[in-house]
């Protein structure tokens, strides 16, 4: 299995992966993880990943060309079974979940 993990701070992650269970299936050979920094797939000299939303609202959105170009990219690569985008309001990770996912090749998180 083979996991790729796009992130804009892919170092926040180093941790979590070199030091927990992940990291003891990846030594047995059970997953691959590759973690992706965002801002490579971007097009401006500030290497900017976010931008203010149309219409005036306050905050900042995520800009739709680098994750779109990321994903692009990956899918170059090899063929993606799933290809999860994670949102406060999405469905609830959990283990019945993590079994469905862990029957699939290769996925884009």
């Amino acid at each position: 299995m083979r996991i790729d993990i796009i992130s804009v701070v892919p170092e926040m992650l180093d941790g979590f992966l070199n030091t927990s269970i992940l990291a003891r299936a990846q030594k047995k050979g059970l997953v691959e993880i590759h973690v992706h920094n965002l801002r490579d797939y971007t097009t401006d000299k500030h290497r900017r990943v976010d931008d203010y939303p149309y219409g005036g609202f306050a905050g900042m959105v995520m800009q739709c060309q680098p994750i779109d170009d990321c994903i692009a990219a990956l899918k170059a690569e090899r063929d993606y079974d799933e290809v999860i985008f994670t949102s406060p309001d999405g469905e609830k990770f959990d283990q019945p979940m993590a079994n469905s996912l862990s029957m699939k090749g290769n996925l884009i998180i």
